[in-house]
């Protein structure tokens, strides 16, 4: 695209944008939610509240679901270490997670129902 035919874009989109502005400009519904939003403000200031006070305050449940789902994840069981050990080589993986580089291997080159037979109890 040519430097002219992206400037005139960009002209009659930014034409497009001022003409929705203004639109919303006389709308009555912005100008009560401007007005609201600037007494809240002010009335916020005053008191010396925040936003996060009034949420607190409105919907006290909101936050305590949050507080104990992050303390629920504290209270995770802890992953039990897995031996797996290749019968081919004799090389022995300790993991608690499937994340192991080595073991992916082994699943890729043996399938992951074989590798899972080599799993030590």
């Amino acid at each position: 695209m040519s430097k002219l035919a992206e400037y005139r874009q960009l002209e009659k989109h930014l034409a497009e944008q001022l003409q929705a502005l203004e639109a919303l400009k006389s709308d009555d519904g912005l100008k009560k939610e401007i007005e609201f939003e600037t007494k809240l403000r002010k009335l916020l200031e005053q008191y010396g509240f925040s936003l996060r006070h009034i949420v607190d305050i409105l919907e006290p449940q909101t936050t305590v679901r949050h507080q104990s789902a992050a303390s629920a994840g504290s209270t995770r069981k802890p992953r039990v270490l897995k031996v797996y050990k290749n019968p081919n080589t004799g090389e022995v993986i300790e993991t608690k997670g499937g994340n192991h580089k080595a073991l992916k291997e082994w699943k890729a080159k043996h399938g992951s129902d074989v590798v899972e037979g080599w799993l030590k109890k």
